[in-house]
């Protein structure tokens, strides 16, 4: 499968590697692919990882990844051209945090939108799923808890686009919980604020959720 990735830090290469281990092929979208730092991390990476502009990364993709910061996701979005996406599978793995000094993290979203049905209706001929927005990079992949596979929590208006979401999911050693509809990401995002409240007050970033039933 080819996989379009917007963004070069470290959730894009955090899934770049997920994918290309599984034998999937990547590009990166980026302002600038012939720099530097974009060649280092395509080293990183390996084979099967090229990059270009947005607008490559998002036709060459079935599946687009959207791994910008949210101050950028917009206009990331614009670049590429929101035809490109059309009729895919866009996986949102972006969170609406904002920081500022001496504060607790914050959502810039919340209640009654969500940065996912933002994303959606920015790309209304896409099919979003919100997910990998509730860990910290270094476990989307393969993610190794004494309690066994945590849970990641999807959500998105498309039955077939979360199959195809929960696929990934699945070969990249997660359980999947669907949430319903995009406007799930109301809860996902609070959940990924959750989740760097913990880290900061703790000094550890190796935690994720599961949901126990009985």
């Amino acid at each position: 499968m080819k996989i379009g990735i917007l963004g070069t830090g470290d959730v894009g290469r955090a899934l770049a590697i997920g994918f290309t281990g599984l034998g999937h092929e990547v590009k990166f979208g980026t302002r600038e692919p012939g720099s530097a730092t974009v060649k280092e991390l395509l080293g990183k990476v390996g084979h099967g990882a090229t990059a270009g502009s947005f607008a490559q990364a998002a036709a060459f993709g079935e599946v687009v990844v959207l791994a910008t910061l949210w101050g950028g996701t917009e206009n990331a979005i614009k670049l590429a051209g929101p035809a490109s996406f059309k009729g895919k599978v866009v996986i949102d793995a972006t969170n609406p945090l904002v920081f500022a000094p001496g504060v607790p993290p914050a959502l810039a979203l919340g209640h009654t939108d969500s940065a996912g049905e933002q994303v959606q209706r920015w790309l209304p001929g896409a099919r979003v799923v919100k997910a990998f927005n509730t860990v910290g990079n270094a476990h989307m992949v393969n993610p190794a808890f004494p309690g066994g596979p945590p849970d990641m929590f999807i959500a998105g208006n498309d039955a077939e686009a979360k199959k195809v979401v929960t696929g990934i999911l699945t070969a990249f050693g997660w359980s999947t919980i669907d949430a319903g509809g995009i406007e799930g990401s109301r809860l996902l995002e609070p959940l990924c604020l959750l989740w760097v409240s913990y880290a900061l007050a703790t000094g550890t970033w190796n935690h994720a959720f599961k949901l126990l039933r009985k």
